[in-house]
């Protein structure tokens, strides 16, 4: 997943690289409204944390202007501005959600998870990797044409591999976002582990290709490549 930051703040954006990228998410940091409008039309972001107090353009005229050019990214506003006006003139002006300075990090990051998914949900109803496909509609995983019968938990679990393919997954991501745990203890971890353990055997034991990998002390990375 590739986050674009636009923030003016030094220290600030850089926080936010560094916590963003210890979550295995892919940051670009722009520090103008140009800057940052340049990027967007350059590259492909997943989702766009969007200051409004920018040097030039400020956030609610670039975010108008994203709306305007119909660029389709989740836009997430930064900001100190805490009134009800400014929440209300950047929801209205395009923005999916607001977050108000200072914010705790793990907030943060849940609001990310949630219009990530959303997203997400709107691009596609079928998911692949090689030749793994996977119908949401229907709910039915085939892999080289055969079907794969998978509990309710395993489906939702390749689903999150899936939809987050070729990056690393950590068990705190699995239990915050599959199993719903915010509270994360021991006996979590090891029941994320066996059910890794069981989908591996239906969707990877009897192919020769290995899709499901383990990263050591880190997580899982659902990948064609060996990592």
């Amino acid at each position: 997943m590739k986050i674009l930051v636009i923030e003016d703040e030094h220290k600030v954006a850089e926080a936010l690289k560094e916590g963003l990228e210890h979550e295995s998410y892919a940051v670009d940091i722009a520090h103008t409204g140009e800057d940052g409008f340049f990027l967007l039309n350059s590259k492909q972001y997943n989702l766009l944390l969007l200051d409004l107090m920018l040097p030039g353009r400020d956030g609610i005229e670039i975010l108008k202007t994203i709306r305007d050019k119909k660029l389709d990214i989740p836009v997430l506003i930064l900001t100190a501005r805490d009134t009800v006006e400014d929440r209300v003139l950047g929801l209205d002006s395009g923005a999916d959600d607001y977050l108000v300075k200072p914010f705790a990090f793990p907030e943060l990051l849940a609001r990310i998870r949630v219009l990530l998914k959303r997203g997400k949900e709107k691009q596609t109803s079928r998911l692949q990797l090689a030749d793994l496909e996977m119908d949401l509609i229907k709910r039915k995983v085939k892999r080289s044409g055969k079907d794969i019968a998978l509990t309710l938990r395993e489906f939702d679990l390749l689903e999150y591999l899936l939809r987050n393919q070729n990056q690393i997954v950590s068990r705190e991501m699995l239990a915050a976002d599959v199993w719903k745990e915010t509270n994360r203890a021991t006996p979590i971890d090891n029941l994320i582990d066996v059910h890794i353990a069981r989908m591996r055997r239906k969707i990877d034991d009897p192919f020769e290709t290995k899709l499901l990998h383990t990263v050591r002390g880190v997580g899982f990375i659902f990948s064609e490549d060996t990592p």
